[in-house]
């Protein structure tokens, strides 16, 4: 048996008692862990600092890098998000519908976990937290599987929620972790179909369709974010320009950062220098169609076919004019990745009709795809953002996170 093997094994042992596990015992074992992270939070920084001393020599970019760093501030949002996943309702037992049958039977049906959740993702070590401390609320354990690039990160945010549950006194187990980041590894875990009851993927959409592709086991797909604004003739500029910097500029590297603007023809004349202003400030790369060049010249790059396909990550973005609202949710529902998608426009029946009519996660009025988070959301925190059609779509919060039994109450009914 493999070490991997060994670990998975023991997660399952540990869900027979986190399965059961009552809502004061879950709340305490996170608010000890919030408690451990604020108390060593020198610990998680030093750690830190080592994974990105390691990317900087490597050549890392500075959008991943900012995905990488935690700072004091950071850590304390990581923590207040823990507790506030403690504050939440417990899913796990609520019985979501009950009804008499013609032969008495009493039939309802209840929450309960996943059982043992796998996670395989990238260089975020927020994810580490957000991950265990939604797991465990929702009754599931968890064996998480980080990137190379924050591997002394994780394993001292995992030390110390290990050490927090025991202190709580939940097993160890309930928090696994994976120190061997190589494929190798990566793809054993996704043969452990005997231990793990679903794996759930975040990172980029190579990380994802090999996930997708290999797995035994049932796959939640977390989305790539290739995310649209699109900027309507009846729109407020002004807002449109804070809306486009924001969407792009407050953080590029995460999945809902907008990747492509849309102008409707229009407001284009007067829209695109006032964009342009605000995206300046961060030196945006900007690459356009040829009546955007025309309009901004030629610091505007020649955007191709695939630049309106690509998740960038980074201070670049693809902008194309179009007609108006029909010809924008055509583009950005062939284009997009169904994740986040914003119109901006003053018109009710525009907005309606975008609303309606885009297939994505998350569909805006007038606000930044940047509230794509499960923070924002007011569920504490996030597994991912699922960008698939079954039950979890969008940020995947406590109720993503169960499924369901039937339970039957009889008075000696036979079938006949």
């Amino acid at each position: 048996m493999t070490i991997l093997e060994t670990m998975a094994r023991s997660a399952k042992i540990a869900e027979r008692t986190l399965g059961i596990a009552g809502t004061e015992e879950k709340n305490q074992a996170l608010l000890a862990i919030a408690s451990c992270l604020m108390e060593r939070c020198q610990e998680i920084l030093e750690a830190n600092e080592q994974d990105l001393e390691a990317a900087r020599a490597d050549g890392m970019s500075d959008s991943l890098l900012d995905r990488l760093a935690l700072t004091e501030e950071r850590v304390e949002g990581i923590v207040e998000g823990v507790r506030q996943v403690a504050a939440l309702p417990d899913p796990i037992g609520e019985v979501t519908k009950m009804s008499k049958m013609p032969n008495g039977l009493i039939i309802g049906k209840r929450r309960v976990p996943l059982g043992v959740i796998g996670i395989i993702y990238e260089a975020r070590p927020n994810v580490t937290v957000d991950a265990a401390a939604l797991c465990l609320k929702s009754g599931n354990v968890v064996v998480l599987r980080g990137g190379k690039e924050a591997i002394h990160s994780n394993t001292a945010l995992v030390s110390i929620m290990r050490d927090a549950l025991e202190q709580a006194g939940l097993p160890r187990d309930c928090i696994c972790f994976v120190h061997d980041t190589s494929r190798t590894v990566a793809n054993e875990m996704m043969t452990l179909s005997d231990y793990i009851d679903v794996l759930i993927p975040r990172g980029g959409a190579g990380l994802i369709q090999t996930v997708v592709e290999n797995a035994k086991m049932p796959v939640i797909q977390t989305g790539v974010g290739n995310c649209h604004v699109y900027v309507d003739g009846e729109a407020n500029l002004q807002i449109a320009a804070e809306i486009i910097y924001n969407a792009k500029c407050s953080r590029p590297s995460v999945c809902n950062a907008a990747e492509t603007l849309l102008v409707a023809r229009g407001v284009a004349k007067e829209f695109l220098p006032m964009a342009k202003q605000f995206l300046d400030q961060k030196q945006v790369e900007l690459r356009g169609c040829y009546a955007t060049r025309e309009i901004l010249g030629d610091t505007v790059k020649h955007a191709t076919k695939s630049d309106y396909y690509t998740e960038f990550g980074d201070y670049i973005l693809a902008i194309k004019l179009v007609a108006g609202v029909e010809e924008a949710i055509q583009f950005i529902n062939r284009h997009g990745t169904g994740h986040s998608e914003c119109i901006v426009t003053d018109n009710y029946f525009t907005a309606q009709k975008f609303l309606n009519e885009v297939d994505a996660a998350a569909v805006y009025v007038n606000a930044s795809t940047r509230f794509t988070d499960g923070f924002e959301f007011g569920l504490g925190a996030e597994i991912g953002i699922s960008t698939q059609k079954m039950h979890a779509r969008g940020p995947m919060g406590l109720e993503e996170l169960t499924s369901s039994k039937y339970i039957i109450y009889g008075e000696g009914q036979i079938r006949k």
